[in-house]
């Protein structure tokens, strides 16, 4: 079926999405939260909320602008996301969201879909989210390739600033889908095999919430409200189970370059990435 390019442009209807500590708690455990950061899983203490969670309003609007490329579902993977906080996400609320479809781009052997969201909760633009989606083997239908983007680069040479490694557990992903993000490839062996895997991999979100936590916990003192901005590419898969080793460098001015690794496999997982941050 051929991507559908008259719908870049579409705009979704608000959509609601009540949440709660509950909530908070359940995607801070999916990107593997501790007893430590008990301020992220405990009503009494919190909750506070990691930024990360912006993407989670938007997994229903956004599931519906991929619907609209008219690409195959099957072939989906996920290639970056970026989150943009604009003020603090209170600790319950509705979160209202509007997802456009931004940009279809040729990038020959596949085809990326950019999908923009505005999320509002008590009257106020809290956040805003973009994400990368990548079909498989429906580019070079002629399209324009994808924009560039502007990316801090880390020094040639440079030593990271600090190194974090956590385990993910066998059942990660099974855990993180109960946020919302419920593709069969994260849990179904069936699937996976069927679509090109051996295996169920580790949703990209969920790595990319376990780096934002590294960064917070090794840069930020815990403290995830001081991210204004994270971006990252998703490069490789992560297999439930793996370590994730997450490099951070300090570039200065608040923002963080990071690179993550999953085992001993020397690719990245996540790369060109980074975090902006305000001061303590």
């Amino acid at each position: 079926m051929a991507l559908d390019l008259s719908a870049v442009g579409a705009k979704t209807d608000v959509y609601d999405y009540p949440y709660d500590w509950k909530i908070l708690a359940t995607y801070a455990l999916g990107i593997g939260a501790k007893k430590d950061e008990l301020a992220y899983v405990y009503e009494a203490k919190g909750p506070k909320v990691y930024p990360t969670f912006a993407v989670v309003p938007s997994f229903g609007p956004m599931g519906e602008m991929v619907g609209k490329t008219q690409g195959s579902l099957a072939s989906i993977l996920h290639g970056g996301q970026s989150v943009r906080i604009h003020k603090k996400i209170p600790s319950e609320g509705v979160a209202k969201t509007v997802a456009t479809l931004d940009g279809i781009y040729d990038m020959k052997k596949m085809a990326q879909a950019i999908v923009k969201t505005k999320t509002e909760i008590g009257g106020e633009l809290i956040f805003e989210t973009e994400s990368s989606i990548i079909f498989r083997g429906e580019g070079g239908f002629g399209g324009a390739p994808p924009p560039k983007q502007a990316i801090p680069e880390i020094p040639d040479g440079m030593k990271p600033s600090w190194t974090h490694e956590e385990t993910t557990s066998p059942e990660q992903a099974l855990l993180y889908r109960i946020s919302g993000d419920q593709n069969p490839l994260h849990a179904d062996p069936d699937f996976a095999k069927m679509v090109g895997f051996p295996a169920p991999i580790l949703h990209g979100l969920c790595s990319y919430g376990f780096v934002a936590r590294a960064v917070i916990l090794k840069a930020l003192g815990g403290d995830g409200d001081r991210v204004k901005f994270y971006s990252a590419q998703f490069r490789k898969p992560v297999w439930p189970g793996e370590t994730i080793r997450t490099e951070g460098y300090d570039l200065g001015n608040g923002v963080t370059a990071v690179k993550a690794y999953a085992a001993d496999r020397p690719d990245p997982v996540i790369a060109r990435a980074w975090v902006e941050a305000s001061a303590s």
